[in-house]
C-alpha cells in the first residue's frame, strides 16, 4: 500500500469513528510512524510504505479510533510554542490554558517566587520560567506519576523548577509573589458528559472539582494568604459558569481588585451539549507590609 493509500485508509476509518479531526490525525500519526514531512510525502507518496511502518501505523490508528487522545498516542504537545511530553498520567496542555500563563507573564518580574499548584505535566510553570528569567519556580501535584511527567518537561525545556509532592499546600514552605493553578473544576456530575478522550482517558484526578466544581478554590483560597507575599497575586483558570462564585469566595476573605478575564477563543473540552469555554481569575492581595 503506498503512502497516499495509507493515510487516505487513515482518514476512512478515523471518519467512521466519529474522530472529528480524521484528517488532520491520519497524516499527524503518518507523520509521527515515518518520520517524515509533507515535502517527502508528495515527492514519494506513490511509493509503497515499508511494512514495518504500515503495521505501527495501524496499531496508532486503531488507538485513535478507540478516541485515545492524538497527543497521548504521539507522545507530546506543543503549548506556548514549547513541546511538552505528555502522557495519560497529565491533562494534555491546551490553547485556552495559555491564558493563563500570559496573565501571569503581565506579573511576574525577575527576582519574584512563582508557585504552581497541580502542575500536572507542568506547561504552566515551565512556560512562565522560559520567558521570565531569574525567577525561582516551585510546583507541586498530588500525583507523583504527573511529576515525574513534569520533571522532564522542565528538563526538555531547560528550566529550574523545584518539584514537590502534595496536596495542595500541605508540603509547602515559605511565602510566594504569584502562586497559579489550573486545580480540577468540572462538576462530578459533568464528567459523563465530556467526549470520550477526555472522560475515557485522561485522569479523573485532574478533571474532578466534587459536586460543584469548587472544591478545589474553596481549599485553595482557604489557605493561600499565609503564602503569599504582600501584594501578591493568585491566579486561576476557572470554569466558564465559576466567575461570580470564585470571585465571591476571594472577597469573602479579604482579597481586592478581583477580576475575571474571559477567553478571546473558546477551544476547550466539548461535553456534547456545549463547549466549555473558560475564564481566568486574576486576584491581587493587598496589604501593607509590617515592620
Amino acid at each position: 500500500m503506498t503512502y497516499r493509500e495509507t493515510v487516505n485508509l487513515g482518514e476512512t476509518v478515523l471518519s467512521m469513528a466519529d474522530i472529528a479531526e480524521a484528517k488532520t490525525d491520519a497524516w499527524l500519526l503518518l507523520e509521527m510512524v515515518c518520520k517524515i514531512d509533507r515535502s517527502f510525502y508528495y515527492l514519494h507518496m506513490e511509493e509503497d510504505m515499508p511494512e514495518e511502518q504500515m503495521s505501527e501505523y495501524q496499531i496508532a490508528l486503531r488507538k485513535r479510533a478507540e478516541h485515545v487522545p492524538l497527543q497521548y498516542i504521539v507522545g507530546e504537545t506543543e503549548f506556548m510554542g514549547l513541546k511538552f511530553k505528555v502522557n495519560s498520567s497529565v491533562l494534555i496542555p491546551r490553547q485556552d490554558t495559555e491564558t493563563l500563563v500570559e496573565e501571569a507573564l503581565k506579573v511576574v518580574r525577575p527576582g519574584m517566587r512563582v508557585l504552581d499548584l497541580c502542575t500536572g505535566s507542568g506547561c504552566v510553570i515551565v512556560s512562565i520560567l522560559h520567558n521570565v528569567s531569574d525567577v525561582e519556580g516551585y510546583a507541586v501535584d498530588i500525583s507523583k506519576q504527573a511529576l515525574n511527567v513534569a520533571k522532564e518537561n522542565a528538563r526538555l525545556n531547560d528550566v529550574p523548577v523545584l518539584f514537590e509532592h502534595s496536596d495542595l499546600f500541605d508540603h509547602v514552605t515559605g511565602t510566594f509573589d504569584v502562586i497559579v493553578s489550573n486545580p480540577p473544576y468540572i462538576c462530578t456530575d459533568e464528567i459523563a458528559k465530556l467526549m470520550p478522550e477526555v472522560r475515557d482517558f485522561e485522569p479523573m484526578e485532574a478533571l474532578d472539582g466534587k459536586e460543584d466544581g469548587l472544591y478545589f478554590y474553596r481549599k485553595i483560597i482557604g489557605q493561600c494568604k499565609q503564602y503569599l507575599n504582600p501584594e501578591g497575586h493568585l491566579l486561576f483558570e476557572i470554569g466558564y459558569d465559576q466567575g461570580q462564585k470564585v470571585s465571591a469566595l476571594m472577597r469573602e476573605i479579604g482579597f481586592h481588585d478581583v477580576q475575571a478575564v474571559s477567553y478571546t477563543h473558546l477551544r476547550a473540552h466539548e461535553t456534547g451539549r456545549n463547549l466549555v469555554c473558560r475564564l481566568l481569575l486574576e486576584k491581587k492581595k493587598k496589604e501593607k507590609h509590617k515592620m
